[in-house]
């Protein structure tokens, strides 16, 4: 740095720089972040989660890249792809008619995706780019959560648009896309894209997806909505919606997703649900920067809560990288860096140290059980959120409190405690002792949230978020 830069400067380059480069000691992901040999997707036996074909419990850690096949070239592409691959990541969600002004603005290579913006007439070109990025994907162990396309070209209500899309023409475009991806085992397929599923827009996501299935029925589909919506108002019954997706969104610090999953968890019959576009990292509280930005916190607690009221999965975001944002491209709602300076926030690592903690315990047998908390629950952004499986019992504090637990539901002589760090992925053992009586706990002094593991003693687990 200049010797002549003064001391203000100095504070206020590290104010917002060191939070930027926090994660940049995390241990990297070893390998691909997910093994294709397992066979194929499907949901588990008990209707609540992903698995693969063999049995072996798939987590559905997804990021938000939008933009991915619009506005990144090759390199950037494999860039960001390997990034996402060392935090663990298992899915990346971009759409390939984009969201800004995706058919008008070429992609990099001078691309745009349709002929006379026809949806029955594909310029070859453009999706050769996002055969690259897909086979890029795979190569990495990555699904690619694909959506066809963003609402905007269904349901114009913002967005640069145009509405290209009726029934018939949607139902052939879903033919054509999923014959050209069905052979990839790393493709889950995702309808909509931040549009009300009701109305005119029914028949129109109903025939895209029907003409996928109707050539593609063995990878997964769902539906993203729009904000504060779910796709379980229109389509639970649907025989090609898989597993059900929420937008609880970007309006407030303290959004009630459990809420919102919670309702979706006690649906019949029986399907897996998650909370697809919670807030984004560095993204302006209710889209005005005056309201603070979300954090790393925030996007912890919003995973945290939607996975103990019984998420099969969870999606993060990150609002420069969603948008795919170079220098000299106009900022959508403030954003305030490139999506290349923003790759390695605090918040995208401690997705991984949540996908290291639900894989270190039984899956399947995972519920959501406030019961557990005999006082201590606290509400709106204190909420406590808890969950337990066989032989063991996961309580989430968003913020340093006491909690009492009552463990009587697992069923222990006695219980091995442990509090789990969310923001580096390590455990302090607790100790042992009776499970007989609820017992009371308090939050170390450091650190913000924390997270409550208590073991069945003769288990004999491993530390959490290890193997």
């Amino acid at each position: 740095m200049n010797s002549k830069t003064s001391p203000i400067a100095l504070f206020i380059a590290l104010v917002i720089f060191i939070p930027f480069l926090a994660g940049a000691q995390e241990s990297k992901w070893d390998g691909p972040s997910v093994d294709f040999s397992h066979g194929q997707l499907q949901v588990s036996p008990n209707g609540r989660y992903l698995q693969f074909e063999d049995g072996t419990p798939f987590f559905y850690l997804g990021d938000t890249a939008w933009e991915l096949f619009h506005r990144l070239d090759k390199e950037e592409a494999k860039k960001y792809l390997e990034n996402r691959r060392e935090k663990g990541f298992t899915v990346i969600q971009a759409v390939a008619l984009a969201e800004l002004d995706g058919l008008n603005t070429p992609n990099p290579y001078g691309e745009t995706p349709l002929k006379g913006n026809d949806p029955t007439e594909p310029n070859e070109a453009y999706w050769e780019h996002v055969d690259y990025i897909v086979n890029e994907a795979e190569e990495k162990g990555l699904f690619i959560g694909l959506l066809p396309t963003w609402g905007d070209k269904v349901d114009p209500q913002w967005g640069v648009g145009p509405e290209i899309f009726n029934p018939e023409n949607a139902y052939e475009y879903g033919q054509w896309i999923g014959r050209r991806y069905k052979d990839h085992p790393n493709i889950i397929w995702i309808i909509g894209g931040d549009r009300l599923c009701g109305g005119d827009n029914f028949p129109v996501w109903d025939a895209m997806a029907k003409g996928i299935k109707s050539v593609d029925p063995n990878h997964l589909m769902t539906f993203h909505p729009q904000g504060g919506t779910k796709s379980s108002t229109c389509f639970h019954d649907a025989d090609w919606l898989d597993f059900n997706m929420l937008q609880s969104g970007h309006s407030d610090k303290f959004i009630s997703n459990y809420k919102l999953v919670h309702d979706d968890y006690e649906l019949l019959p029986v399907k897996p649900c998650m909370d697809g576009e919670p807030c984004y990292e560095d993204h302006p509280v209710s889209w005005d920067p005056k309201n603070g930005w979300f954090d790393a916190e925030d996007v912890r607690r919003a995973a945290y809560w939607a996975l103990f009221a019984g998420a099969h999965g969870h999606t993060y975001g990150c609002h420069p990288i969603w948008q795919m944002l170079h220098k000299g491209q106009e900022p959508i709602s403030a954003a305030r860096h490139t999506w290349d300076e923003v790759l390695d926030l605090p918040g995208a690592w401690d997705m991984t140290h949540i996908r290291n903690l639900v894989l270190s315990r039984p899956y399947y047998s995972r519920i959501p059980d406030q019961s557990l908390i005999e006082s201590g629950q606290g509400n709106y952004a204190n909420h406590v959120a808890a969950t337990r499986g066989d032989g063991y019992a996961m309580v989430y504090l968003p913020a340093n409190r006491k909690v009492k637990v009552n463990p009587e539901k697992l069923r222990a002589d006695s219980l091995v405690g442990w509090w789990f760090n969310p923001r580096t992925g390590k455990s302090e053992k607790i100790g042992e002792f009776p499970a007989n009586e609820p017992k009371q706990f308090n939050t170390p002094v450091d650190g913000v949230d924390w997270v409550l593991i208590l073991d069945d003693a003769e288990r004999n687990f491993p530390e959490p978020g290890k193997d």
